[in-house]
Protein backbone atom coordinates (compact mmCIF):
# COMPACT_ATOMS: atom_id res chain seq x y z
CA UNK A 1 0.00 0.00 0.00
CA UNK A 2 1.34 2.95 -1.26
CA UNK A 3 2.23 5.84 1.40
CA UNK A 4 1.55 9.87 1.38
CA UNK A 5 3.34 12.73 1.71
CA UNK A 6 1.80 15.75 3.48
CA UNK A 7 0.62 17.89 0.64
CA UNK A 8 0.65 21.42 2.08
CA UNK A 9 3.77 23.66 3.35
CA UNK A 10 3.64 24.41 7.20
CA UNK A 11 1.96 27.66 7.38
CA UNK A 12 4.40 29.41 9.98
CA UNK A 13 3.90 33.14 10.15
CA UNK A 14 6.77 34.76 11.87
CA UNK A 15 4.67 36.26 14.60
CA UNK A 16 3.31 32.82 15.37
CA UNK A 17 2.37 32.35 19.22
CA UNK A 18 0.27 29.11 18.79
CA UNK A 19 0.40 26.28 16.10
CA UNK A 20 -2.66 24.37 15.52
CA UNK A 21 -1.58 20.76 14.72
CA UNK A 22 -4.28 18.43 12.87
CA UNK A 23 -3.62 15.02 11.85
CA UNK A 24 -3.09 14.90 8.30
CA UNK A 25 -5.14 16.38 5.25
CA UNK A 26 -8.10 14.81 3.65
CA UNK A 27 -7.67 13.19 0.07
CA UNK A 28 -7.89 16.04 -2.29
CA UNK A 29 -11.36 15.11 -3.90
CA UNK A 30 -12.49 16.09 -0.24
CA UNK A 31 -10.72 19.73 -0.57
CA UNK A 32 -12.45 23.04 -0.77
CA UNK A 33 -9.11 24.84 -0.70
CA UNK A 34 -5.75 23.73 -1.01
CA UNK A 35 -5.03 25.18 2.36
CA UNK A 36 -5.48 23.43 6.11
CA UNK A 37 -9.08 21.90 6.91
CA UNK A 38 -10.23 22.17 3.75
CA UNK A 39 -12.68 19.93 3.79
CA UNK A 40 -16.19 21.64 3.69
CA UNK A 41 -17.95 19.82 6.03
CA UNK A 42 -15.06 20.41 8.62
CA UNK A 43 -15.93 23.15 10.85
CA UNK A 44 -12.56 24.59 11.79
CA UNK A 45 -12.60 27.72 9.64
CA UNK A 46 -16.86 28.13 10.92
CA UNK A 47 -15.41 27.86 14.50
CA UNK A 48 -12.69 30.94 13.83
CA UNK A 49 -15.14 33.00 12.09
CA UNK A 50 -17.90 32.35 15.11
CA UNK A 51 -14.62 33.41 17.48
CA UNK A 52 -13.41 36.24 16.41
CA UNK A 53 -16.16 37.53 14.49
CA UNK A 54 -19.60 36.04 15.55
CA UNK A 55 -20.09 35.09 12.25
CA UNK A 56 -19.34 31.30 11.24
CA UNK A 57 -19.66 32.01 7.66
CA UNK A 58 -16.94 34.41 7.87
CA UNK A 59 -14.52 32.45 5.95
CA UNK A 60 -17.06 30.96 3.58
CA UNK A 61 -17.14 32.33 0.24
CA UNK A 62 -20.56 33.53 -0.52
CA UNK A 63 -22.67 31.22 -2.75
CA UNK A 64 -20.01 28.65 -2.93
CA UNK A 65 -18.89 25.88 -1.28
CA UNK A 66 -15.26 26.68 -0.53
CA UNK A 67 -13.49 28.50 1.72
CA UNK A 68 -12.04 32.01 1.55
CA UNK A 69 -7.99 31.29 1.57
CA UNK A 70 -6.95 34.60 0.91
CA UNK A 71 -8.80 36.05 4.01
CA UNK A 72 -7.65 33.11 6.32
CA UNK A 73 -4.86 33.56 5.35
CA UNK A 74 -4.63 37.24 5.88
CA UNK A 75 -6.19 35.98 9.64
CA UNK A 76 -3.54 33.60 10.57
CA UNK A 77 -1.09 36.17 9.44
CA UNK A 78 -2.57 39.22 12.04
CA UNK A 79 -3.39 36.65 14.46
CA UNK A 80 -0.20 35.11 14.88
CA UNK A 81 -1.56 31.45 13.86
CA UNK A 82 0.50 28.84 12.91
CA UNK A 83 -0.59 25.32 11.04
CA UNK A 84 0.68 21.80 10.19
CA UNK A 85 -0.22 17.91 11.02
CA UNK A 86 1.57 16.03 13.50
CA UNK A 87 2.42 13.83 10.28
CA UNK A 88 3.93 14.54 7.16
CA UNK A 89 3.88 10.38 5.76
CA UNK A 90 0.79 8.52 6.20
CA UNK A 91 -0.74 5.34 4.63
CA UNK A 92 -4.53 5.45 4.24
CA UNK A 93 -6.12 1.65 4.92
CA UNK A 94 -9.40 2.91 3.67
CA UNK A 95 -10.36 5.27 0.97
CA UNK A 96 -11.62 8.12 3.30
CA UNK A 97 -10.65 11.11 6.04
CA UNK A 98 -11.46 9.12 9.05
CA UNK A 99 -8.16 9.07 10.98
CA UNK A 100 -9.35 5.82 12.82
CA UNK A 101 -7.78 4.23 9.51
CA UNK A 102 -4.84 6.75 9.18
CA UNK A 103 -1.16 4.99 9.65
CA UNK A 104 1.36 7.15 10.71
CA UNK A 105 4.34 6.37 8.55
CA UNK A 106 6.53 9.50 9.66
CA UNK A 107 5.80 11.88 12.13
CA UNK A 108 6.61 15.72 12.19
CA UNK A 109 9.55 16.74 13.50
CA UNK A 110 8.04 19.58 15.40
CA UNK A 111 11.43 20.86 17.22
CA UNK A 112 12.80 21.73 13.54
CA UNK A 113 8.89 23.62 12.92
CA UNK A 114 9.24 25.38 16.37
CA UNK A 115 12.88 26.63 14.99
CA UNK A 116 11.46 28.49 12.72
CA UNK A 117 8.34 30.39 14.74
CA UNK A 118 10.66 31.60 17.98
CA UNK A 119 7.56 32.96 19.53
CA UNK A 120 5.70 30.13 19.80
CA UNK A 121 4.76 28.68 23.11
CA UNK A 122 1.16 26.97 22.64
CA UNK A 123 0.75 23.47 21.07
CA UNK A 124 -2.95 22.49 20.03
CA UNK A 125 -4.18 19.41 18.91
CA UNK A 126 -7.28 18.95 16.74
CA UNK A 127 -8.21 15.23 17.15
CA UNK A 128 -7.16 12.04 19.04
CA UNK A 129 -4.75 10.89 16.63
CA UNK A 130 -3.09 13.93 15.98
CA UNK A 131 -2.52 14.11 20.57
CA UNK A 132 -1.95 10.39 20.38
CA UNK A 133 1.13 11.11 17.87
CA UNK A 134 2.79 14.36 19.99
CA UNK A 135 2.32 11.63 23.15
CA UNK A 136 3.44 9.01 21.77
CA UNK A 137 6.80 11.24 20.20
CA UNK A 138 7.55 12.84 23.60
CA UNK A 139 6.28 10.85 26.10
CA UNK A 140 3.51 13.57 28.08
CA UNK A 141 0.65 13.30 29.76
CA UNK A 142 -2.32 13.70 27.65
CA UNK A 143 -4.78 16.93 28.53
CA UNK A 144 -8.48 16.69 29.16
CA UNK A 145 -10.52 17.40 26.09
CA UNK A 146 -10.17 21.33 26.15
CA UNK A 147 -7.64 21.49 28.37
CA UNK A 148 -3.63 21.78 28.92
CA UNK A 149 -0.49 20.29 30.01
CA UNK A 150 3.21 21.21 29.63
CA UNK A 151 4.93 19.64 27.07
CA UNK A 152 8.91 20.04 26.47
CA UNK A 153 10.20 19.72 22.83
CA UNK A 154 13.96 20.49 23.03
CA UNK A 155 14.88 23.43 25.26
CA UNK A 156 11.25 25.01 24.72
CA UNK A 157 8.31 24.10 27.68
CA UNK A 158 5.16 24.80 25.49
CA UNK A 159 1.37 24.48 26.70
CA UNK A 160 0.09 21.57 24.99
CA UNK A 161 -3.76 21.96 24.22
CA UNK A 162 -6.19 19.21 23.08
CA UNK A 163 -9.29 20.53 21.51
CA UNK A 164 -12.45 18.82 20.30
CA UNK A 165 -12.17 17.74 16.62
CA UNK A 166 -13.39 20.11 14.46
CA UNK A 167 -14.68 17.09 12.30
CA UNK A 168 -18.56 16.76 12.07
CA UNK A 169 -18.24 13.29 13.00
CA UNK A 170 -17.05 14.17 16.78
CA UNK A 171 -20.51 14.39 18.94
CA UNK A 172 -20.52 18.39 20.12
CA UNK A 173 -22.54 20.92 18.89
CA UNK A 174 -20.83 24.25 17.34
CA UNK A 175 -21.20 26.39 20.29
CA UNK A 176 -19.68 23.87 22.55
CA UNK A 177 -16.90 23.18 20.48
CA UNK A 178 -16.54 26.93 19.91
CA UNK A 179 -16.66 27.49 24.45
CA UNK A 180 -13.03 25.27 24.45
CA UNK A 181 -11.65 26.73 21.42
CA UNK A 182 -12.46 30.55 23.23
CA UNK A 183 -10.73 29.45 26.58
CA UNK A 184 -8.38 28.19 24.39
CA UNK A 185 -7.76 31.73 22.85
CA UNK A 186 -8.22 33.49 25.79
CA UNK A 187 -5.68 31.87 27.59
CA UNK A 188 -3.11 31.87 25.17
CA UNK A 189 -0.62 34.61 25.05
CA UNK A 190 -0.58 36.56 21.28
CA UNK A 191 -3.71 38.96 19.42
CA UNK A 192 -6.35 37.06 20.16
CA UNK A 193 -8.86 39.70 20.79
CA UNK A 194 -12.56 37.88 20.15
CA UNK A 195 -15.74 38.61 19.94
Amino acid sequence: MHTELHPFEPFLPQNATILFLGSFPPQEKRWSMPFYYPNWINDFWRLMGLIFYEDREYFVVPGQKRFDQAGIEAFCKEKGIALYDTACEVRRLKDNASDKFLEVVRPTDLQALLERIPLCDTIVTTGQKATDVIIDTYSCEEPPVGGSAELTIGQRKMHFWRMPSTSRAYPLPLDKKAEAYRKLFLSASGNFSIA
